[in-house]
């Protein structure tokens, strides 16, 4: 089993923190994602891999969605997606988003390993490539980066 973690930090927002943890059991298997995001406002908000570890402009540096196979935005469960591309996660009124995803796109191990790269928070819900408008094809309208954190691999 591999494992990493991800602490979340960094963006537009101060208040926005969280620790997510993913494990993969072998390289075959799909990626869990477990944890909560504190501080958000109630409601969706997009929840993606993006391209890069790199924090030295905020979360912008982070670049786009991770996208190792070119294809257009979409949602997890789209045939055409960003590999990086996790839907959304669901604020309770107290600002709070647990989360529990298992994705086959996203591997700790390998040739497109996420380890190295961003976990990013967005202020807006993701429209999964279904807003119509170029957008949409891209960052699934998601708005700005609240917070960001580097996947890292953990013991």
């Amino acid at each position: 089993m591999v494992k990493a973690i991800c602490v979340l930090a960094a963006g537009s927002s101060e208040a926005v923190t969280g620790t997510l943890t993913f494990t993969q059991e072998d390289g075959k298997s799909a990626t869990t994602v477990t944890g909560q995001v504190k501080g958000l406002a109630p409601g969706k908000h997009g929840f993606h891999i993006h391209e890069f570890g790199d924090y030295t402009n905020g979360c912008v540096s982070a670049g786009g969605h991770f996208n190792p196979y070119g294809q257009e935005h979409g949602g997890p469960d789209s045939k055409v997606r960003h590999a990086g591309d996790l839907g959304n996660i669901t604020a309770g009124d107290d600002g709070v988003a647990t989360v529990n995803i298992c994705d086959k796109q996203i591997p700790l191990i390998g040739e497109h390993s996420i380890v190295g790269r961003s976990l990013v928070v967005h202020e807006k819900i993701d429209d999964l490539g279904l807003g119509g408008d170029a957008e949409s094809k891209k960052t699934g309208n998601a708005g700005p980066r609240l917070a960001c954190g580097v996947i890292g691999v953990s013991k």
